[in-house]
């Protein structure tokens, strides 16, 4: 036990120093923790002589991580996937391979030895790039879901992988039909997996549920993971990619949102275990040795994915930017690369020395795809040309200029042409701005934050600016810029919270709306009236809270330099808001434990 908690101290203290550290420097946790783990690994200040075990037993992170991405994905929606599936997925890993297994071979690498290599160098770390794509908030950008869907396909592609390498290890044909049998095993498996989902699991959950017991629910969540997991690894096939069907199997259920929270806090330690363990693996000796090498091989490795990568995206009409930022989530070399090397080395069709230095090209990847993308970021501010093409704005003379032409803005563009007035609309989304066209809209793809853009889309003699822009950032450095340089523009600003509000009020903005405070109002008075009061009553206690809010928002924002103060009014508003609410009716009970948003 003792030996335990030291070593358990050793993984505790090195990730709280350096996985800090490299976020602090915008390079990410990814990284931070392969460092902490070369540093602590055999190859390094040997603290632990077997990274082995504790990388098998870490992969463990990334079936959980497979299984809660799973729990976000709908059946409806992964059958949406299909094409990208089969189309970005399966065409990335089939060039790739090709590309690779030909460099490979003019190494002199068997014909055999090549195709499998070359197959396990196309794999990419699922678990690396959400980590990364999450950290960023990039999950779902487009380059973030098409990435994804690479990801996916990898995985799925890699189940009849296994059965080819297991196929290698005798000429027989009886090895051969074990492989297919085992694939056979797997989509048992599966179809086991779904008859449990519909007809055993949620049944199993509502019982526990009635017992209001956590601790039992969230055991009953491992099991089911662990479960999974163990199934598919008997089957010879993939532990992760079995926990992202039970998770894709159990998204509708009502107790998703539970199985998320009782699984993070696991997820999140058992991955940074196994960054740690993929650092621990890599052999610095080998890095001393031959440092260039190693280096000129994980670039070359870089670069030729990421041009296939970055081409595929363009093949698929993606834009320039998304087509890039998806090469660079996704470049690195993936975990499950190690599996197969074993299974080639255990075959003894390949020099042990040439699956040391793959292992640790992949490895170097991993710790170089942070520090590439951080580069690309200083280079694309760095350099002019790189930046986004905009529409050129012949000279307008509108009425009035919406900024951001998302959902919110379009409502103002419908209003004001039904009417018919002049309006121009701008939006940095470039697939949003083709899709609205479509329709007839007059919008320009561009970035209202710009004063040229704004010059040349009518803002001297516009009366009226219209801010929709959701980005928080964005908004405050465009709706500054008309303060200082567009003086006649009276400003209609849209707002995503309080906080975002109070910035917009610094600046002099008197006309702003949060977007969902309307609307949400609105809904609760449809709730009363479900729930019997009276019409007019109803109105009347939304309209207080309605006033109410319009006055504490003014009252916070005089005193939220001062934070006691602030949180003080916020209290007191909370207690004369129940006070307001409860005039006149005996019958209104509402929560207001927590100051609105």
């Amino acid at each position: 036990m003792g030996h335990f908690i030291e070593q358990a101290l050793v993984f505790i203290s090195v990730a709280i120093v350096l996985v800090p550290l490299f976020q602090k420097l915008g390079l990410g946790s990814v990284l931070g923790y392969l460092i902490a783990g070369m540093i602590i690994g055999p190859h390094g200040l040997k603290l632990f002589e077997d990274s082995e075990s504790i990388l098998h037993f870490s992969e463990i992170g990334v079936v959980f991580l497979l299984f809660m991405i799973g729990l976000e994905i709908q059946p409806r929606k992964l059958w949406s996937m299909k094409k990208h599936l089969a189309g970005y997925g399966a065409l990335q890993v089939l060039i790739t391979s090709v590309l690779l297994s030909a460099c490979l071979l003019a190494f002199g690498i068997t014909t055999s030895a090549s195709l499998i290599l070359g197959f396990a160098l196309s794999l990419s770390s699922t678990a690396f790039a959400v980590q990364t794509l999450t950290e960023k908030n990039q999950f779902n950008t487009e380059f973030g879901r098409n990435s994804f869907s690479i990801l996916l396909a990898q995985d799925l592609m890699a189940i009849p992988m296994l059965a080819v390498v297991a196929s290698f290890s005798a000429s027989n044909a009886e090895v051969g039909s074990s492989g297919f049998i085992k694939i056979l095993y797997g989509i048992g498996i599966i179809l086991f997996l779904i008859f449990l989902s519909r007809y055993v699991m949620r049944p199993v959950f509502r019982a526990i549920a009635s017992t209001r017991s956590r601790e039992v629910f969230t055991a009953v969540d491992l099991f089911i993971v662990l479960g999974v997991a163990a199934l598919m690894e008997k089957a010879g096939l993939s532990a992760a990619l079995g926990a992202f069907l039970a998770g894709v199997l159990l998204a509708d259920s009502e107790y998703r949102h539970e199985l998320e929270a009782n699984l993070d806090p696991f997820k999140g330690l058992l991955m940074g275990l196994f960054f740690i363990a993929v650092g621990m693996g890599v052999s610095l000796q080998l890095i001393a040795q031959h440092p260039f090498i190693v280096l000129a091989l994980s670039l070359g490795y870089l670069a030729v994915k990421s041009i296939v990568i970055y081409g595929i995206g363009r093949f698929f009409k993606m834009n320039h930017q998304s087509s890039k930022m998806m090469a660079l989530a996704i470049a690195q070399g993936g975990e499950f690369a190690f599996v197969l090397f074993g299974s080639v080395s255990a075959l003894k069709i390949v020099e042990s020395e040439i699956i040391d230095y793959l292992t640790v090209m992949i490895t170097f990847s991993m710790a170089l795809n942070p520090l590439v993308s951080l580069a690309n970021q200083h280079f694309t501010k760095a350099r002019k040309d790189d930046e986004p093409t905009y529409d050129e704005i012949k000279d307008e003379a509108p009425e009035v200029i919406i900024a951001g032409f998302g959902r919110f803005g379009q409502t103002f563009g419908r209003i004001l042409r039904a009417q018919g007035i002049a309006f121009v609309a701008i939006d940095h989304d470039a697939q949003q701005v083709e899709l609205v066209r479509r329709f007839g809209n007059k919008v320009y793809y561009g970035d209202a934050s710009r004063k040229e853009l704004l010059e040349t889309a009518g803002a001297a003699k516009a009366k009226y600016f219209v801010l929709a822009i959701d980005d928080v950032e964005q908004s405050l450095k465009t709706a500054e810029l008309v303060k200082t340089h567009f003086p006649n523009l009276k400003i209609f600003a849209r707002a995503r919270n309080r906080g975002h509000v109070f910035d917009l009020m610094d600046l002099g903005i008197e006309d702003i709306k949060r977007e969902m405070f309307d609307s949400s109002v609105s809904f609760s008075k449809q709730l009363l009236l479900a729930m019997g009061f009276e019409k007019e009553k109803a109105m009347k206690i939304i309209e207080r809270f309605r006033t109410h809010d319009e006055v504490m928002l003014k009252e916070q924002f005089k005193v939220r330099q001062d934070d006691k103060s602030f949180i003080s009014v916020s209290q007191q508003g909370v207690a004369q808001l129940a006070q307001v609410l409860n005039e006149d009716t005996k019958q209104t009970h509402i929560d207001l434990s927590q100051p609105p948003q």
